[in-house]
């Protein structure tokens, strides 16, 4: 017997900005929406019967629309809106709504931002996704493409060595990431805005100030610190791609390099990921 086991669909990549015309000055918001729908929709893909389903370009619409009407606030707010607003309809059971938030910043002007001009933000991306059933909904809420550094206090050492091995041993390397971070809220109605500020400021403040002996203990040092400090987050996923650094051999040139030159790479990288939540009790 050959039977269709799951199947969900949505629109993907809606590109959209809204601008605000405050007399005090412009506010941006550049988002980039994802929306998925599963339930009953089985017939289309086994019998040609689109009669359940909702065409993807509606989504599309939908998300414009709502962010005229739901956008003043913080993005988990708007993909809660827009996942009621679906699941409202009887053929779905779940409604997800993936939300990305590019950050604009005014231009400095003699000190004084201007009202009308901005400059792409660099320090990574607020991330949302909202999650709505018949269950109730789920909340989480991150950063995507943080680029992080650390010249010192970061060690690699202990590791199995075969005939493979090439890579030495150090206890003082620089470690570079480009970090994302997504963690789940235990309850859907918070301050997004403010616990959003607050989780991002501590995961900077652990990630400079802590001693790792590899990226897999940094994971495990900033995530438990997250969870111990903020009790909305019920549990967090990081995943922390190695941003390698290599020394420069400048012995060619009669030249030593105490760990001052460096070439970057990006390709290949080492890929760390781990969940961390709280346990029961």
């Amino acid at each position: 017997m050959i039977e269709l086991v799951a199947n969900r669909y949505g629109k993907a990549a809606i590109r959209l900005v809204r601008v605000t015309r405050d007399p005090g000055g412009h506010h941006v918001r550049d988002l980039t929406v994802a929306i998925a729908l599963e339930g009953d929709f089985d017939a289309a893909h086994t019998d040609g019967d689109n009669t359940n389903v909702i065409a993807t370009d509606t989504m599309k619409n939908t998300a414009y629309v709502f962010a005229k009407d739901h956008l003043d606030g913080p993005i988990e707010a708007y993909g809660r809106a827009l996942a009621e607003h679906f699941l409202g309809e009887p053929q779905v059971d779940v409604a997800t709504i993936n939300v990305r938030a590019h950050q604009w910043n005014a231009i400095d002007v003699a000190g004084t931002p201007a009202p009308d001009a901005f400059v792409r933000g660099g320090e990574g991306t607020r991330v949302a996704t909202v999650s709505a059933s018949l269950g109730g909904v789920l909340v989480e809420a991150g950063v995507e493409d943080l680029i992080v550094m650390k010249t010192g206090r970061s060690a690699f050492s202990g590791f199995p060595r075969d005939r493979y091995t090439t890579l030495p041993e150090t206890d003082d390397r620089l470690m570079a990431t480009r970090l994302t971070a997504v963690w789940r809220y235990g309850a859907p109605d918070l301050d997004f805005d403010a616990t959003f500020a607050a989780v991002r400021a501590t995961l900077l403040e652990v990630f400079a100030d802590h001693d790792s002996a590899s990226v897999q203990e940094s994971i495990w040092i900033v995530a438990r610190a997250l969870v111990e400090r903020h009790e909305e987050i019920s549990e967090i996923r990081m995943v922390l791609p190695n941003l390698h650094h290599w020394l420069v051999d400048l012995s060619p040139f009669g030249l030593e390099n105490d760990r001052e030159i460096f070439t970057p790479t990006t390709e290949p990288h080492g890929l760390i990921e781990a969940t961390v939540r709280r346990g029961e009790g």
